[in-house]
C-alpha cells in the first residue's frame, strides 16, 4: 500500500537530468504495478502457452532496458523477511483480493469487461517464483540485485543515505520514513496516462527531496513518522480513526510529546511498536554494487525460450539497447556529431 504524506513539495525532472546516476528501486512495488497495469482488455494477465504468469517480466524487461537506453544506472532492491507486524495487514489484503475474486466471478458470468478488468487488478498476487525470475532477468541485464533483509525501503534509504545511489525510486513515500534523502517517483516507460473523462496527461519524473520536504511540514524525521502513523501504514492502515492529514499534522505541530499526543487520539495500535520499525529496520550494510555487461543469450533463454516471448520483439528491444550504448560511446569519444 505505502504511506501517502499531505502537500509534500515535488520538482519535475527530465530523465537527461538522471543519466549516469545510481537509482535503487524497490522491486516490489515495480512489479506490483507491472500485474496491476499489463493486462488484456478483460483483466486477465499476460501468461505463457503453461499459464505461467508474465505480466511483471514484460514490464520489467522494457520499462527497465527504457532507463538503461537514457543512461540511468539502476539496481533493483527486493523484500526480505517482513515485519511481524505487516503479517496483519497482509492478512487482510488477502481478504480483499478474496473478495475481488467473488466480484470477478460475478463480472466474468455477466460478460461486464470493464468490471472484470477492474476486479481482477485487485487480485495481484507477486509469488516466489515471479520474485525468482525478476531477480534472474535483473541479474541477465547486468545490474545489481540487492536482498534487503526486511524492507526494500528501508535498505534503498540506508544506500541513499551512505551516497552508494543517487535516489530511491518509489511510487510512495515509505523511503522518506526511513530517512532517503531523495527520493524520485513516476520513472513509467508510458509517459502519457488516459483520464476518465477522456483527456491526458503527461507524466514526468518528480524528484522529493527530503529536506526540503521536512522545512516544507516543518517537521523533523520523528515528528514525519508520527504524522505518517496517524494517517495509516503499511502496519497500521487505517491510521488513527477520522484523523485525516491536515488534522494529522495539526496535532503533530501542537503536541510536543508523542506520548501525550497519542494518549489524546487515543489509537487502538501500539504505535510506539510502529515507532520503533520505521527507527531501526534491520538493513544489510556490506552489499555490492556491481554492473557487469547485459547478457544476451540469458535473457532470450528467459524470455524466448521459458516463457514463449516474441522473439523479433525481444531482438528489437535488445538492438535499439545496443544502438543506443553504441551512440553513448561515440559520443563519449567525441565521434558522434
Amino acid at each position: 500500500m505505502g504511506v501517502k504524506l499531505p502537500d509534500i513539495p515535488k520538482h519535475v525532472i527530465n530523465f537527461d537530468d538522471l543519466a549516469g546516476k545510481i537509482i535503487a528501486i524497490d522491486a516490489s512495488n515495480s512489479l506490483y504495478q507491472f500485474l496491476s497495469s499489463i493486462r488484456q482488455k478483460d483483466g486477465t494477465l499476460l501468461m505463457d502457452s503453461k499459464e505461467n504468469v508474465t505480466s511483471h517480466l514484460q514490464g520489467l524487461f522494457t520499462r527497465t532496458l527504457n532507463l538503461m537506453n537514457k543512461g540511468i544506472k539502476i539496481c533493483y532492491v527486493f523484500d526480505g523477511k517482513m515485519p511481524s507486524l505487516k503479517t496483519r495487514e497482509t492478512q487482510a489484503r488477502e481478504e480483499r483480493k478474496k473478495l475481488a475474486e467473488e466480484k470477478l466471478k460475478q463480472a466474468t458470468k455477466e460478460e461486464d469487461i470493464e468490471l472484470m478488468s477492474r476486479y481482477a487488478k485487485q487480485t495481484s498476487r507477486l509469488t516466489i517464483e515471479m520474485v525468482k525470475e525478476a531477480k534472474e532477468l535483473v541479474s541477465a541485464l547486468g545490474l545489481p540485485v540487492i536482498q534487503a533483509p526486511s524492507e526494500a525501503e528501508a535498505q534503498a534509504a540506508f544506500m541513499c543515505k551512505q551516497k552508494d545511489v543517487f535516489a530511491v525510486g518509489s511510487s510512495d513515500h515509505d523511503c522518506l520514513l526511513y530517512a532517503a534523502p531523495r527520493l524520485i517517483q513516476n520513472l513509467t516507460l508510458s509517459q502519457t496516462r488516459k483520464l476518465p473523462n477522456g483527456g491526458i496527461v503527461y507524466i514526468k519524473p518528480e524528484i522529493i527531496e527530503l529536506k526540503e520536504a521536512l522545512k516544507s511540514l516543518d517537521l523533523n524525521q520523528d515528528q514525519l513518522i508520527v504524522l505518517a502513523i496517524l494517517i495509516g501504514t503499511d502496519y497500521n492502515r487505517k491510521g488513527v480513526k477520522g484523523i485525516g492529514p491536515k488534522t494529522a499534522l495539526k496535532l503533530v505541530h501542537n503536541f510536543k510529546n508523542f506520548d501525550a499526543l497519542f494518549s489524546e487520539v487515543k489509537p487502538d495500535f501500539n504505535w510506539k511498536q510502529i515507532f520503533a520499525i520505521f527507527k531501526s529496520m534491520p538493513i544489510m550494510e556490506n552489499y555490492q554494487l556491481k554492473f557487469d555487461e547485459l547478457n544476451e543469450q540469458k535473457i532470450k533463454n528467459l524470455l524466448i525460450k521459458r516463457h514463449e516471448f516474441s522473439e523479433e520483439r525481444v531482438n528489437s528491444l535488445l538492438q535499439k539497447h545496443f544502438n543506443e550504448k553504441k551512440q553513448k560511446q561515440q559520443f563519449s569519444l567525441g565521434k558522434w556529431v
